[in-house]
């Protein structure tokens, strides 16, 4: 059984306004990088995102990004009792859907844990913080409230 997951949110904006809200580093630190992000997700960068409820900054992989339309991230899996040695990276797929009306469908998947007790717990995991990322985005771009904000510190 593959351990994988997709959330999805529609947002009452325009896809490109949605898509930047994600690929911007100061825009995707106002809603969903407590601790910030550096460097803007492009084909074939490494970035920056860093979070208060899991202190230090942490490398991102874009493998793939293309405007309007599609991220693929990579990053180390967050599964406890692994060491160095034994780390792996799990696969991050944003998708961007202009749904009509201004508005754009936005799905997450995740994928590439092990599968063992300690992999399904990482994905439980990961699953709650793209699920709050989406009603963060959602907040954000609709309401310009930042739902995280003090919510870890």
């Amino acid at each position: 059984m593959e351990l994988t997951f997709t959330v999805s949110a529609r947002i009452s904006k325009p896809v490109h306004e949605v898509f930047e809200a994600v690929a911007d580093p100061k825009k995707l630190s106002g809603y969903f990088t407590t601790g910030g992000a550096k460097g803007r997700l492009e084909t074939g960068t490494t970035v920056s995102w860093d979070f208060q409820d899991f202190p230090g900054a942490f490398p991102v992989e874009v493998i793939m990004a293309e405007q309007d339309r599609q991220i693929i991230l990579q990053w180390q899996a967050n599964e406890e009792g692994v060491d160095e040695a034994g780390s792996y990276n799990t696969t991050v797929t944003i998708s961007f859907e202009p749904i009509g009306d201004d508005r754009t469908l936005v799905s997450i998947t995740e994928n590439g844990w092990r599968e063992t007790p300690a992999g399904l717990k990482a994905s439980y995991g990961n699953c709650q913080g793209w699920s709050q990322m989406l009603c963060a985005l959602k907040a954000y771009l609709e309401y310009r409230i930042n739902l995280r904000e003090g919510m870890y510190k």
